[in-house]
């Protein structure tokens, strides 16, 4: 079995090349998309009900470390619902979101590898390394940057 330090090192690794200065909005639908990426890729084999229980533990792990993740739910028949969270961070209130993301998926990734004996871990961690923003979206631009190049 993998550890946790895997899991780790690969959503660091992805965090660092895909997630590299963006603003929190253009960060949030990353975790978005790569969350809902995992989400589908694990479906057909762990079912409905047993993802949903499972993403809802993690949430529910996250939400206890990172109270603005309470506002991410999980809902059966629809699956991971942003809307809430997406309004949190929109106001600006989106203290720990990035660490709350890399926590929220390295649990995910941790608890369906402890589940399936770590048998969908590389084809998780593939898809994980796919997910990228389009290119329309604006990186964050920081103070004495130019942007004029």
């Amino acid at each position: 079995m993998l550890d946790e330090g895997q899991h780790e090192a690969c959503v660091d690794a992805w965090l660092d090349r895909a997630a590299r200065n963006l603003s929190a909005e253009a960060f949030l639908q990353l975790f978005e998309a790569a969350l809902t990426a995992l989400w589908k890729q694990t479906l057909t084999t762990l079912g409905e009900v047993t993802l949903t229980a499972i993403a809802g533990r993690v949430l529910h792990n996250a939400s206890e470390r990172f109270p603005l993740f309470s506002s991410l739910k999980v809902e059966r028949l629809k699956g991971l619902q942003f809307a809430e969270l997406r309004e949190h961070v929109r106001a600006g209130h989106d203290a720990g979101l990035r660490e709350g993301s890399r926590f929220v998926l390295v649990e995910f990734l941790t608890v369906l590898g402890n589940l399936t004996a770590e048998i969908l871990t590389p084809e998780l961690h593939a898809e994980l390394s796919k997910v990228a923003l389009p290119e329309a979206v604006p990186p964050r631009v920081t103070a004495g940057e130019d942007t004029t190049s």
